[in-house]
């Protein structure tokens, strides 16, 4: 049984601006907004919310198949994630245009501002459940991506009864309200930071109980507070994992989902998987970029025993159980 991921594919350009953003942001100017940063350094990286969460999903011995378009620039990136364990035989190369592009500016209290460039992911509708043996996916990824795209990956899913994790984070900005319902209404999991979450509340015009109403799991991720699972009418708080160091914040909430995804795919209670979430976004965190950590998975369960003296982790060990989650009646 697989995780399939969708989501976007791109270059990252990471960015650090030595102060704060909020010191130069007059809020009774919001209107007339009109700043400059400027950075002190820059990094280009291997990113997109796809490849992100399949490779630490990889790191964690899972199994994922990344759904996706790609431009003509793409190749390397295939061999990168193909030699760390990583399907892309899902990937559709576009050949006149380029492999999305991500733009962010991260200030000394980890806040950041990002623009992207969708490049090849604009033709990511063209992709299809259907084209894939849906009996082998077990869950599938809906991260951020083509509006149009993502919209068609709720629908396949709600139809072939795909379990799906919904995440739109970034394209909330871009999404209706009503296929935001849409997309939280069917799924397993919905997923959004805090501040993601109060965007789809105003947007949507829900509030928390509805929202809840919706979908069988809600998680909302709070950064260096950890996150809350709101699951089966209990809300269970999930403790941070404490880094060694902090260098740059982009890529950890994908690996916070990669790590979730293993531990329920795994069979493990949702207060671990969110543990094993929170730790597998932490290493993430400790280095620049969002693919350049690496661990084996007994350093990991090792970490995991010593940040939160469990050993359930184990698990992770052994062969993923076929049924992980039911739906609920």
């Amino acid at each position: 049984m697989s995780i399939v991921v969708t989501g976007s594919v791109a270059y990252d350009y990471i960015m650090s601006f030595p102060g704060k953003f909020r010191e130069h942001i007059l809020p009774e100017q919001i209107a007339h907004l009109s700043v400059s940063f400027l950075v002190d350094s820059m990094h280009r990286v291997r990113g997109g919310c796809a490849p992100n969460i399949a490779y630490s999903l990889s790191l964690l011995k899972q199994h994922p198949i990344i759904m996706a378009t790609v431009g003509q620039d793409a190749e390397e990136y295939r061999r990168w994630l193909a030699q760390h364990g990583v399907d892309t035989s899902g990937w559709k190369v576009i050949p006149d245009d380029f492999t999305a592009s991500f733009f962010v500016s991260t200030d000394e209290e980890n806040n950041q501002i990002a623009s992207f460039y969708t490049g090849a992911m604009a033709k990511a509708k063209e992709l299809s459940f259907r084209d894939m043996d849906t009996a082998q996916i077990e869950w599938a990824v809906i991260s951020p991506n083509d509006p149009d795209a993502m919209n068609r990956y709720v629908q396949e899913c709600q139809t072939l009864r795909i379990p799906y994790l919904y995440d739109p984070s970034q394209q909330i900005v871009r999404l209706s309200a009503e296929r935001l319902i849409d997309g939280i209404r069917g799924a397993r999991i919905f997923i959004a930071n805090e501040y993601e979450y109060e965007m789809v509340k105003n947007k949507t015009g829900l509030h928390h109980e509805e929202i809840l109403a919706l979908t069988e799991t809600v998680i909302v991720t709070l950064g260096e507070k950890g996150s809350l699972i709101y699951h089966a009418g209990e809300k269970i708080s999930i403790p941070p994992a404490p880094p060694i160091t902090a260098a740059d914040p982009t890529g950890v909430g994908d690996a916070y989902r990669s790590g979730l995804l293993a531990g329920l795919h795994s069979g493990l209670d949702w207060a671990t998987a969110g543990r094993i979430g929170s730790l597998a976004a932490t290493y993430v965190l400790e280095q620049m970029g969002p693919q350049n950590h690496y661990y084996s998975l007994e350093a990991f369960i090792n970490r995991y025993e010593k940040t939160y003296g469990d050993d359930k982790v184990e698990a992770l060990l052994s062969e993923p159980k076929k049924k992980v989650i039911t739906q609920s009646s």
